[in-house]
């Protein structure tokens, strides 16, 4: 799994545009294979960053080179102050909720009691 952390600059006066944009976008960035999840976050100082989880970082550069991304992308730069820049980051520890219930079920199906 990996995390691409992107710091995201907004010209004055475009958040609810942009809000709107990552909406849209990710109807199409989440049809990529490998995708996970994509959030926008929101710092207690006003700031903003993106959140985009992929099972690989070789499919995160895949989607990053296709035609839809730059398309996307594109569309969002009038909103923009600059482009962001992905910072990787790779999961070496932790899991989910999903990751604990599978965990769980298998235990259970192991030794076949509930």
């Amino acid at each position: 799994m990996v995390i691409a952390m992107l710091d995201v600059n907004i010209k004055p006066g475009r958040g609810e545009e942009f809000k709107a944009w990552v909406a849209e976008s990710n109807g199409i960035i989440s049809k990529f294979d490998g995708f996970v999840s994509r959030r926008l976050l929101q710092g207690s100082d006003g700031s903003l960053r993106m959140m985009v989880e992929f099972d690989s970082e070789e499919k995160f550069a895949a989607m990053r080179r296709s035609q839809e991304h730059q398309s996307v992308h594109r569309r969002a730069s009038d909103l923009l102050a600059g482009p962001p820049v992905p910072v990787m980051y790779r999961v070496v520890a932790g899991g989910s909720v999903a990751n604990a219930v599978d965990a769980a079920h298998a235990s259970i199906t192991r030794h076949g009691t509930a």
